[in-house]
């Protein structure tokens, strides 16, 4: 088996690195900064970030299919026109809930946006608990909410036969899979496929491999888990030289390198100066798996 290696590669020292999505055209890494209102671009080819404000905390961020991209900026769905850095808004979701906001976000195989919400955090992990839903928007923009009463709507994917969505509420403490009509968009059956083990942190972000298996990024564990969603069994553990690591996809020009977003907020001052790379992007180089494209919004 081929040594596994990993490498901080992003050096943007984001205050919450999150959503990261490999553009195959491009070949370019796209992620937000949550805390830092920003969407970047990433290319290893020049090693140049370029990078748009929001005017809220960008949730997540996805390619669209007709152009552009489309971003989660406050409890708003808007359009990114990347070259004019102009942000057109295409509906609001939790609108009777001023105080969230959208985090996580993810494109289904047929081009659905799936998007939850969360309640504002007064430090992190800590807020109003039971106040996000989740949501999924169609290419015509209407919407529809599928749970409600979730804590910090986090990482989702879809198996490789599109049957079944997995999903993470992060303070569960466990990865859940629902049965998913790719049709209608609607869930049902869920059940707990992977409970957090003690020291594993909190099931933040995360993405399936080519082989049909998870790989979920540990907030505070400062590390990634490999998970068979079969079998519920925990494959293998990716250590982090950052404890807030929030986000993986695989990239890379055959999809074999897995990148890993980080967070520096809610880190103490000795923290900070054991863990300097905190904020960047890692890449995991080695494992012997490969990822798949991600799909475009349709709307």
């Amino acid at each position: 088996m081929s040594s596994v290696k990993v490498e901080s590669t992003v050096k943007v020292g984001a205050v919450i690195g999150e959503g990261p999505v490999w553009e195959e055209s491009d070949q370019t890494l796209l992620f937000v900064d949550i805390g830092g209102k920003k969407i970047h671009r990433w290319s290893p080819a020049t090693n140049q970030i370029q990078s748009v404000e929001t005017s809220d905390m960008v949730g997540f961020v996805v390619p669209r299919k007709s152009g552009g991209y489309v971003a989660g900026v406050g409890r708003s769905i808007v359009a990114v026109d990347w070259s004019t850095q102009a942000m057109t808004p295409l509906l609001e979701l939790d609108s009777d809930k001023p105080n969230n906001r959208l985090n996580d976000g993810k494109v289904d195989p047929i081009g659905r946006l799936v998007a939850g919400t969360m309640g504002r955090e007064v430090r992190p992990a800590e807020l109003e608990r039971k106040q996000g839903s989740l949501f999924s928007v169609d290419p015509d923009l209407k919407w529809k909410k599928h749970l409600s009463q979730v804590d910090i709507s986090n990482g989702m994917d879809w198996s490789l036969d599109q049957r079944t969505f997995f999903y993470i509420d992060s303070l569960a403490l466990s990865v859940d899979a629902f049965d998913y009509d790719i049709t209608t968009g609607q869930l049902g059956n869920r059940r707990v496929i992977y409970r957090m083990e003690e020291g594993e942190g909190l099931p933040d972000g995360m993405t399936l491999d080519a082989e049909g298996r998870l790989w979920v990024a540990c907030y505070n564990g400062g590390r990634v888990i490999n998970i068979d969603p079969v079998t519920g069994v925990r494959l293998r553990t990716v250590s982090l030289p950052a404890t807030k690591t929030t986000s993986c996809c695989f990239g890379g020009p055959d999809f074999s390198d897995l990148y890993v977003t980080s967070a520096s907020l809610g880190l103490s001052q000795s923290e900070k100066e054991s863990q300097v790379e905190a904020g960047n992007i890692f890449k995991v180089t080695g494992l012997g798996v490969k990822g798949r494209p991600s799909w475009f919004f349709s709307g």
